[in-house]
Formats: structure tokens, sequence, C-alpha cells
């Protein structure tokens, strides 16, 4: 498992984490019952404090992304199709409303976003 942690951007750190996981578990790179990285290692190879990695770990697991077993560790959760929608359709979202925004600071006509959209869609 490939993360890679910026330290200059705005997301914190156990965000990125989380972010990074998820993508991976959406995408598929991860799958159920494959086994994550403990806690304490996952830190020691990003240089980061073990609270952060803890945190996404918890972000991750109240999220009902992974399931987290005493003693044996992380795993990758079965998926709730409903669950994996949800989440595809937040980012969804925040590539619309980032559209929206560059529409509208570029003088782009809603019919204009709405027309590309559609061509984009037909691909």
């Amino acid at each position: 498992m490939e993360l890679y942690i910026s330290n200059t951007g705005q997301e914190p750190i156990y965000a990125q984490i989380t972010r990074q996981i998820k993508e991976q578990i959406l995408s598929g790179t991860l799958k159920e019952g494959d086994a994550l990285p403990s806690i304490r290692l996952l830190a020691k190879e990003l240089r980061i404090s073990v609270i952060t990695t803890k945190r996404a770990y918890e972000d991750l697991e109240a999220d009902g992304f992974i399931v987290t077993a005493p003693g044996k560790g992380s795993f990758v959760a079965a998926q709730n199709p409903e669950l994996r929608r949800e989440e595809m359709l937040k980012q969804v979202e925040t590539h619309l409303q980032n559209a929206v925004n560059a529409a509208k600071t570029g003088g782009v006509s809603y019919d204009e976003v709405l027309d590309t959209l559609n061509v984009l869609w037909e691909d």
C-alpha cells in the first residue's frame, strides 16, 4: 500500500491518509480482507506520529471502510454497495462544485456547462 503525505498542503495528514486509503478501497486496489499495516508500522514508514495514524484508522473504521480486530490488526471491510455509492456521489459533488466555481469565475454560462457535461457524459 503506497501513501504519499504532503506537509505543504492545507489537508491534515490524518485526512490525507484516510482519503488515500478510501480511494484505494473504492478503486479495488485494496480488497475485502486485505490487511493494513499496523498503526505503529505505518507511522514509522510515513515518519509521522502514531496518534495521527490512529486517528486515520479510527475515521476509516467509523466510516465502515475497515474493521479492527484487537491483537490481529486492521482489515478492509466488506463494502456495502450503498456506502460505496454514497462515497462516489460525494466525490462527484466535490468535482462538480469545483467546475461550477471555475465556470462562474470564468464567465461560462450555465447552458455552456450543461452542454459540456452532456458531451463528456456521452464520451
